[in-house]
């Protein structure tokens, strides 16, 4: 499949501007420095893998649910980060319509070929949004592993080469508004203990 077949990218459509597309190519030259190193294509692509559908995020927030007895947490962090995908991947995305650097990745590593288009990275936001929300129900060093696996599963979207790296940095600026905006919303609410 190629890009213009992506329901949500324009054919030839790939530039955000000369900095941004010198910053792509940057960042993926580095990056292409280490790829194929078998440590790193496997910690990467399972970062991949585990961040689709947010099923890594699904799983923290359940085990901390268990762990927390605190079944509303449960169920609202899961109705917040399906909100924040639909807003991503069916709103922002829409506005955009970047083709991806490729449609199905890069050719030595196997990852899900995505339907939606590139611009901003949908993986970056949503573990942007979730470490924000999961990291301060637990302590330390599981938050800064939270962190950690946010950081891993937003960089593994430039490194099997589904998206540029711009596409991660904006999916990392879109989390953050997104969850300053929930916390927003939530406390004005008076429902803090939700979160």
């Amino acid at each position: 499949m190629s890009d213009d077949q992506l329901p949500d990218s324009v054919p030839g459509q790939h530039d955000l501007g000369p900095a941004v597309e010198r910053f792509d190519e940057v960042v993926d030259q580095q990056l292409e420095r280490v790829r194929g190193n078998s440590v790193l294509d496997r910690v990467f692509t399972t970062a991949s893998h585990v961040g689709d559908f947010s099923l890594i995020w699904h799983s923290i927030n359940l085990l901390l649910g268990i762990r927390g007895r605190n079944p509303q947490r449960v169920i609202t962090f899961a109705a917040l980060i399906g909100l924040e995908s639909l807003m991503v991947n069916q709103g922002v995305k829409r506005l955009f319509r970047r083709a991806r650097p490729t449609t199905t990745g890069d050719d030595r590593l196997e990852v899900r070929q995505p339907r939606t288009s590139s611009f901003p990275s949908g993986h970056a936001s949503s573990a942007t949004f979730a470490a924000a929300l999961l990291a301060p129900r637990t302590y330390q060093p599981v938050t800064a592993l939270i962190w950690l696996a946010a950081g891993t599963v937003a960089t593994s979207r430039a490194y099997v080469r589904i998206h540029h790296a711009s596409d991660v940095v904006a999916g990392v600026v879109t989390g953050g508004i997104l969850v300053a905006i929930t916390r927003r919303v939530i406390q004005r609410l008076g429902h803090d203990d939700v979160l």
